[in-house]
């Protein structure tokens, strides 16, 4: 018996490898050789392709295709309707599976509605992608990018609450936990 949910519209492929207390809700698609994570929320018509490895905890919104070469870490979330690449030139006449482009999102990433984030590229721990942004470049951690392309507004906390550094320093007034800017590179002190 499985210890996970899946929707009876939805499709599991054999040789999967699903976390208890995971989600899978109506019209998704997990292809085989992928791999979920525990206490995942899989929304409506999701495809999840082969290959692909999604962490613990990772909330996928409905109309979301994570294509192969796409790996998703642990705390993710991932909006309605996001768009991911795995290929930088398509042409429907030329097989190109050989070139698929790895994108990493790491642990803790936010990415906003409609965003497109195109392959190659790692989106950082706790970082934020705004809606409808097109992402064509690494995204640091604890950044917040927007726009098209996404360019780089400010960093947030994990919390997400807007970080002021004075001296390099930044102590979240929302949840406490400290940070420090050091050559353009955001790290938690506590």
């Amino acid at each position: 018996m499985n210890d996970y949910f899946v929707h009876e519209s939805s499709y599991v492929d054999e040789k999967t490898k699903i976390g208890s207390g995971t989600k899978i809700w109506h019209f998704s698609h997990i292809m085989e050789n992928s791999i979920i994570g525990k206490n995942c929320n899989i929304g409506q018509n999701v495809v999840i392709s082969p290959e692909v490895q999604i962490g613990d905890n990772v909330k996928i919104q409905n109309n979301v295709s994570v294509y192969t070469g796409v790996k998703v870490e642990d705390d993710v979330f991932l909006g309605p309707s996001c768009v991911f690449t795995n290929v930088i030139n398509p042409r429907s006449f030329i097989v190109r599976k050989n070139e698929y482009k790895d994108t990493i999102i790491k642990k803790g990433a936010s990415i906003g509605a409609n965003a497109t984030i195109v392959c190659g590229h790692t989106i950082g721990s706790y970082a934020f992608v705004g809606a409808g942004s097109v992402v064509t470049r690494d995204v640091p951690n604890y950044a917040l990018v927007v726009g098209n392309p996404a360019r780089f507004k400010y960093y947030v906390c994990e919390c997400s609450e807007r970080m002021r550094f004075k001296d390099n320093k930044f102590i979240c007034p929302i949840c406490h936990k400290e940070y420090e800017l050091l050559d353009e590179e955001v790290r938690r002190v506590k």
